[in-house]
This record gives C-alpha cells, sequence and structure tokens, in this order.
C-alpha cells in the first residue's frame, strides 16, 4: 500500500509540532497558568487571523474540482466562522471584549505575514495550493488540543478548558481530517516537484505558527508604533 502524502508530511512536520507543546503559551493553557492578558492576545490576533483563515476556505470552494471538494470547503468555512470563532467571542465576554472590538484588532506584524504567506499562495496557484496552507493550522491544532487533553487538570478546574476540549472535540477531529483527506486527493497523480511545492508550504505554515504562538506571548505587535 502506497503511503498517504499526509504521512510523509507528518515526518516532516512533527518535530516542528512537539516544540509546540514545549512551548510557553501552549504549556499555559494545558496546566492552567498562562497569564490571561496573553490569551487576550491570542484571542484577538487570532480573531483577525481567522477572517483570513475563513477566505482561504471561500477561495477554495472557487477553485474547487468538482462538488464534493466545494461542499468539504464549505464545511470547512462553516466550521471556522460559526465553531471555532464563537469560542473567540465567548471567551472575549468574559473578558468584557465585544466582538466589534475583536473584529477591530490590527494584525500584528506575525498575524499579518502569515496570512498573507497563504492568501498570496492560494490565489497564485490551483486549489491545491489552498489546501496546503489551510492544512498545519487545522491539523496541528487538533494535535495540540488532543495532546493537552492528556495533560493531568486539563480538562478539570482550568480556566482555558473549554479550549482544550474544543481543539481536541470530535467536531474539531472531523474538520482536520476533511483537511487532510483533501490533500491527500488533491496530491494524488502530482509529480515529485509538484509534491515537493506542497510539502514546503506546509512546513513554511508550521514554522509560522509556531512564530504565531511566540508572538502572543510576547504580545507583539509592530516593532515600530506609529502614532494615528
Amino acid at each position: 500500500m502506497s503511503q498517504l502524502f499526509t504521512d510523509r508530511l507528518w515526518n516532516k512536520v512533527e518535530p516542528i509540532w512537539n516544540s509546540y507543546l514545549e512551548h510557553p503559551f501552549v504549556k499555559g493553557l494545558g496546566d492552567g497558568t498562562l497569564e490571561q492578558e496573553k490569551f487576550k492576545h491570542w484571542l484577538k490576533q487570532d480573531y483577525v487571523y481567522l477572517i483570513e483563515y475563513s477566505r482561504l476556505f471561500a477561495l477554495g470552494a472557487s477553485k474547487s474540482e468538482d462538488l464534493e471538494m466545494m461542499t468539504t470547503f464549505a464545511k470547512l468555512l462553516h466550521g471556522v466562522l460559526d465553531v471555532e470563532m464563537e469560542l473567540h467571542r465567548n471567551y472575549a465576554a468574559d473578558f468584557g471584549i465585544s466582538a466589534e472590538e475583536l473584529e477591530q484588532t490590527e494584525p500584528s506584524a506575525i498575524t499579518t505575514a502569515y496570512t498573507s504567506y497563504m492568501l498570496n499562495l492560494s490565489q497564485r496557484g490551483g486549489v491545491e495550493n489552498v489546501v496546503a496552507s489551510v492544512l498545519a493550522c487545522e491539523w496541528s491544532y487538533l494535535f495540540i488540543g488532543s495532546s493537552l487533553a492528556k495533560w493531568p487538570g486539563a480538562l478539570e478546574d482550568n480556566f482555558y478548558r473549554s479550549w482544550v476540549e474544543m481543539y481536541s472535540s470530535a467536531e474539531f477531529t472531523e474538520l482536520a481530517e476533511s483537511s487532510k483527506q483533501l490533500m491527500n486527493k488533491v496530491a494524488e497523480r502530482k509529480s515529485e516537484q509538484e509534491l515537493a511545492r506542497l510539502e514546503e508550504i506546509v512546513v513554511r505554515t508550521s514554522q509560522l505558527e509556531y512564530m504565531f504562538w511566540d508572538m502572543v506571548e510576547g504580545k507583539e505587535g509592530w516593532p515600530v508604533q506609529v502614532e494615528t
């Protein structure tokens, strides 16, 4: 039986994703020690990230090769807009942050670089570029959520319990698996040169994901602030 493309990708990204579990921000989510000001920064930055991430799924639907693929992208879009972003809105409400305030957040330098990279490649290439661009975020969050769910106390008296539950849930697992299945489908009959380009996208987005964790841990915006 031939190896699935996502198995090949896993061999590449596993060391990067394992490093997420050692990151102080992610560890703080799992053991409940994360400073709430840092989490608020994540909430805001991830919210505007997800707005751009949603555009990728809409773009994927428009580039889809068949109705089945279009339907999958539509389900993934729904998962981001109505499930994942609702978690953000619920947490924001706990902090007295409105949905309007979330939406008006200025994207940080890293958020801008990350989303611009994905959108640029997806607009320039075929549907396979879209799938490769969205894969790491969806799949790695499932990896993190499922890993943290096994930590002692992560699903008990932890302010971030609903975060861990969301990203380890059956519903989110289904979304991530849909992304993996799409990746394997679009990788069929691709040349080694084409597969290497898709692999590079997944590796780069995984590295950008680590930079995103660093950014929210440091509550970073832009290196030079400009008065408005």
